[in-house]
């Protein structure tokens, strides 16, 4: 029985002979981007297990302890943002999406800044907690409109007969 599955090297072939210098050029960045990201997550990983193992197994672990919940958590959620900007840039090198994607970008953003107030120092001003409260509203809100202009232009679509031609 043969598959129908089909080589992603012919693929990747088919689609480099009718891309334009421009769209070959952001290929190539997205791939050379997408390695460069791979390495510093396993890199990454590595340094967060040697970490956390020897906090565990050397320092008696607490993980109630402020500090190092923090560090812990800091060093995970950075590694998962890295984790998304890869699978982002992945999408862009199987052209799967556009080079500019503004909502996950605005996602990214919001788990960047989750990650700050889990590792915000307890003395913190309430200016700098205000100013992180704001932007995290200010995205949360962009991300909201963008998604419902999205689903709104999606229904038109559904429902316009003009546009199933």
């Amino acid at each position: 029985m043969k598959s129908t599955r089909l080589n992603p090297f012919q693929v990747f072939r088919d689609q480099w002979a009718i891309m334009s210098l421009y769209e070959r050029f952001e290929q190539v960045v997205a791939l050379v981007l997408s390695a460069v990201i791979a390495i510093i997550i396993v890199v990454s990983l590595f340094q967060v297990i040697s970490i956390v193992f020897t906090l565990l197994v050397l320092d008696a672990f607490n993980p109630l302890d402020h500090k190092v919940f923090q560090r812990v958590f800091g060093m995970i959620m950075t590694l998962l943002i890295a984790m998304e900007f890869k699978h982002s840039i992945v999408r862009v090198a199987l052209r799967q999406d556009s080079i500019i994607q503004v909502k996950t970008v605005i996602l990214i953003g919001l788990i960047a800044l989750a990650r700050k107030f889990v590792i915000l120092d307890p003395e913190a001003s309430p200016a700098k907690i205000a100013a992180l409260a704001g932007a995290t509203l200010a995205l949360g809100a962009t991300y909201w409109l963008l998604r419902e202009r999205g689903d709104r232009a999606a229904a038109t679509s559904e429902h316009d007969p003009s546009s199933s031609q």
